[in-house]
C-alpha cells in the first residue's frame, strides 16, 4: 500500500474509500438509518419490481451494530422475519392487584427477535440486489433545494429526490408543547439462575405486583428455559430513573422469586417516546420521515415492531403512487384513542396498573391485541373502552377533542 495513503487521517481515509468504491453520489432513493424501519423499508423495496431499476443507498454511521435490542410482538400469520424468530410463547401472564391471569393468546403467538439476527438477515438479503448500496457514514445535515435533497455526511455529500429519514431527534419533542410526551423506559438483564424458577412456555407480559411508587411500573419477563430469562423493569412515565433504581428493582424481583444466585449474561436499556406528536409536519417535498422519527411507534404503548411492519408496507404503496411527501399521513381513529390514554397516564400515572390490568381482567387478549395492532372492530374498541375508568377517560377524551 502506498505509504502516503497510510498517513491519511481517518476522515481522509473515509473520503478516499467513498469515492473509490461509492463513486455514485446521486441515488433515486436514500434511506437514512439501517435500523428496524430503514432495513424493513429497504427489504420491501427490494422485493417489489417497481424499485428493481431504482438506485437505493442506505446510510448509517455503524453498519456493524451489535445485538443492541430485543423486539417482541404477537402475530397470527408469520411475518417477513419469521426465519429469525428466536423464541415463541403460547401464553402470557398479567399480574396486578387482584389479578393473576394466565392467558392463552391463541390464535396469536408471542415472539422474540434479537436485533443482531435481524441486522444480519436484512443485510444478507439486501446484498443480493445490485441496485442497493450500503454506505457507512455519519449524517450531519439534510437540506432540500432545487428539486432534490442533499445529505451531508462526514465522508461527503449524497443527493436524491427522495430521502427516507429514520434518524430520530429527541430534541423535537423537548422543544414542543403541543403534544403529550411520555416514555417507555427500561433496563433489562438477561440472567441465568442456578435453580429452575421460570416457565419457558409463558411470557410475563405485565407484572404490576411490584411497588408502583406513584408511577405506572411493571416487570416484563421473557423466559427461554427454566433457568434463563430476560427481565426488564419498565415504566410508562415522563421522568427517567437512575440506573441504580432500575437495577435494584430487578434484584428485588429476583429475590422475591427465591433467586439468590444468578449470572447476568447481558444487559439492555432503552427509552422509547410515547406521543401523538405529528412528526409528519417535518416532511418536505423530498424528505419523508420514517420509524420513530416519523411517528411509527405506537403512541399509547411505545411498541414499535408490528407497527413498523405495517407502516413500511403502506409506505411502499405511497411511494409507488408518486404522491407528494408533504401529503403523507398516518393518522387514524386509533390516534385519537392513543391521545386519550396518554392524557390519562399524564394526569393519573399512578392509575396505569389499574387501567392495564382491567383491560385484561376477563382473561381474553384477542380483542386487546387487535386494538393495539389497529385492526380492531368497533365492537373490540367498545370492550376496551368499557374496561377503562369512565370519568378520567371521559375528561381526557373531551380535552383531546377540544385541544
Amino acid at each position: 500500500m502506498n505509504a502516503r495513503f497510510c498517513h491519511l487521517t481517518k476522515i481522509q481515509h473515509s473520503i478516499f474509500y467513498t469515492y473509490l468504491y461509492h463513486v455514485q453520489t446521486h441515488y433515486d432513493y436514500i434511506i437514512l438509518g439501517a435500523g428496524l424501519s430503514g432495513l424493513t423499508t429497504a427489504l420491501r423495496m427490494a422485493k417489489d419490481p417497481f424499485f428493481s431499476k431504482k438506485s437505493i443507498a442506505i446510510i448509517d454511521q455503524d453498519l456493524n451494530k451489535s445485538n443492541d435490542r430485543t423486539w417482541c410482538f404477537w402475530e397470527i400469520e408469520p411475518s417477513m422475519y419469521e426465519a429469525i424468530v428466536s423464541y415463541t410463547w403460547p401464553s402470557v401472564l398479567i399480574k396486578g392487584e387482584g389479578v393473576h391471569s394466565h392467558i392463552d393468546i391463541a390464535p396469536y403467538t408471542y415472539k422474540k427477535i434479537e436485533s443482531a439476527g435481524l441486522y444480519a438477515f436484512a443485510k444478507a438479503e439486501l446484498s443480493q440486489h445490485s441496485n442497493i448500496t450500503f454506505i457507512e457514514a455519519s449524517v450531519s445535515t439534510t437540506t432540500t433545494l432545487d428539486g432534490k435533497a442533499t445529505v451531508t455526511t462526514d465522508i461527503g455529500t449524497f443527493e436524491s429526490p427522495a430521502v427516507l429519514n429514520s434518524i430520530y431527534k429527541p430534541s423535537l419533542l423537548k422543544e414542543q408543547t403541543q403534544a403529550v410526551v411520555l416514555q417507555q423506559h427500561f433496563i433489562g438483564w438477561f440472567v441465568k439462575t442456578e435453580k429452575p424458577v421460570f416457565d419457558p412456555k409463558q411470557a410475563t407480559y405485565m407484572d404490576f405486583s411490584i411497588p408502583q411508587e406513584g408511577n405506572c411500573r411493571f416487570m416484563y419477563v421473557l423466559p427461554t428455559s427454566n433457568t434463563e430469562a430476560l427481565l426488564e423493569y419498565t415504566l410508562f412515565s415522563e421522568r427517567l430513573l437512575s440506573k441504580t433504581e432500575y437495577e435494584n428493582a430487578i434484584k428485588t424481583y429476583l429475590k422475591n422469586l427465591g433467586v439468590d444466585n444468578y449470572e447476568i449474561i447481558d444487559r439492555e436499556q432503552g427509552s422509547i417516546p410515547m406521543t401523538t406528536y405529528d412528526f409528519t409536519q417535518h416532511n418536505t417535498p423530498h424528505v419523508l420521515h420514517i420509524g420513530t422519527a416519523g411517528g411509527w411507534t405506537k403512541a399509547s404503548t411505545g411498541y414499535t415492531f408490528t407497527h413498523t411492519l405495517k407502516k413500511s408496507k403502506d409506505l411502499i404503496d405511497f411511494l409507488k403512487s408518486d404522491t407528494p411527501f408533504t401529503s403523507y399521513n398516518i393518522k387514524n381513529r386509533w390516534t385519537f384513542y392513543d391521545a386519550v390514554l396518554l392524557e390519562v397516564l399524564t394526569k393519573h400515572n399512578e392509575q396505569g396498573a389499574s387501567i392495564f390490568t382491567r383491560m385484561f381482567k376477563k382473561g381474553r387478549a384477542s380483542h386487546i391485541f387487535r386494538f393495539l395492532d389497529e385492526e380492531s372492530s368497533l365492537a373490540d374498541e367498545l370492550k376496551v373502552v368499557l374496561s377503562a375508568p369512565k370519568i378520567p377517560f371521559l375528561k381526557a377524551a373531551l380535552k383531546v377533542i377540544f385541544k
